[in-house]
């Protein structure tokens, strides 16, 4: 980040690449700690919560097919029905359990490297002790801009399955109408929640780094991406891919191969921890960077100061600046 910040804006996604490489290579102490104590640990979370979702749910499926062929009003039905109500439960409360663990990781995960970079960028003193210090405040504001994008998300699915319901219904009388209006659908779909996705993890970065959170950081993520949509889609598309192929590898591997012996599905797990922890810091890094080329392209110049200030403020530095002294004065190309 020793780019002068009117450079900043023409970055493209080479460009971020080799930034994020960059970053990483300096400053491999401070991010080796948060990739280890953080970043290992949430991959590690999402991976096991993997496996053993598989081997409750297969416990699951075998009981229901020893439901169905048990005879009716039979000691051995009664208790394949008990025995499926308490699966079940487990199943539903794992995945509560899991899914409380994975988001308070992933904010405190963002939280750790966006507070790394932007100090990194300001030259300003920095430990994993102060980081981890200033995370848990940091969470706070990460949290109510995670809800305001659930709300937004879950909205959008149910539009989504409504509009679908309403097409099949529309052309179901016609095969191949259903089958283009299907098409049509996921395409627009996928770029509409790829669209959110990048509002929400900008939206992140900036609710670190701005006094703006939840749906004013959304909206302030939203503008901020405008004119950088082709280089910031770019951007998570490539990381989003590698971290679903790596997902699949430990799924095809690991999770459903029965034929691999114990030893080798350890290794290969290792290796899909391993690079999945790589492609998480990569995606938290990148999404950093990208927010400083959106604000460069903007002409929302950082003042390095101001922003020092900021977050020196989570340490208890400075008395929290408003949003008018954070903010930078825009510039007129």
């Amino acid at each position: 980040m020793d780019r002068e910040q009117e450079e900043i804006q023409f970055l493209g996604f080479f460009s971020i690449m080799n930034e994020s490489c960059n970053l990483i290579i300096r400053w491999r102490k401070i991010f080796s700690q948060i990739f280890f104590f953080l970043i290992i640990p949430l991959c590690f979370v999402y991976l096991s919560h993997i496996e053993i979702s598989q081997i409750l749910f297969t416990k699951i499926i075998n009981n229901e097919y020893m439901l169905d062929v048990a005879p009716q009003g039979t000691e051995f039905r009664t208790t394949i029905s008990k025995m499926l109500a308490s699966e079940w439960t487990i199943f539903v409360l794992f995945k509560i359990v899991y899914f409380v663990f994975f988001i308070v990781l992933a904010l405190l995960s963002t939280a750790a490297v966006v507070y790394t970079i932007a100090c990194i960028y300001t030259a300003k003193e920095i430990s994993f002790r102060n980081v981890m210090s200033v995370v848990p405040k940091v969470w706070k504001r990460l949290i109510l801009t995670f809800f305001m994008n659930f709300v937004v998300v879950f909205s959008y699915n149910i539009v989504g399955i409504a509009v679908l319901i309403l097409g099949v219904v529309v052309f179901g009388s016609i095969k191949i109408l259903v089958m283009i209006f299907v098409v049509i659908f996921l395409v627009v779909y996928l770029c509409g929640f790829l669209y959110i996705t990048i509002i929400w993890h900008i939206a992140g970065v900036v609710s670190v780094l701005e006094d703006s959170y939840g749906m004013k950081a959304l909206r302030k993520s939203q503008n901020l991406i405008k004119g950088k949509m082709g280089i910031v889609s770019a951007v998570f598309l490539v990381l989003g891919i590698s971290f679903f192929g790596v997902e699949q590898l430990f799924k095809f591997l690991v999770v459903s191969s029965d034929d691999q012996q114990l030893w080798s599905r350890i290794s290969i797990g290792i290796v899909s921890l391993i690079l999945l922890s790589i492609s998480m810091l990569f995606g938290l890094i990148g999404q950093t960077i990208a927010y400083f080329v959106c604000k460069s392209y903007h002409h929302e110049n950082i003042d390095k100061s101001m922003l020092a200030d900021h977050l020196g403020g989570y340490l208890g530095e400075y008395v929290p600046l408003k949003s008018k002294d954070v903010q930078m004065e825009r510039y007129e190309p």
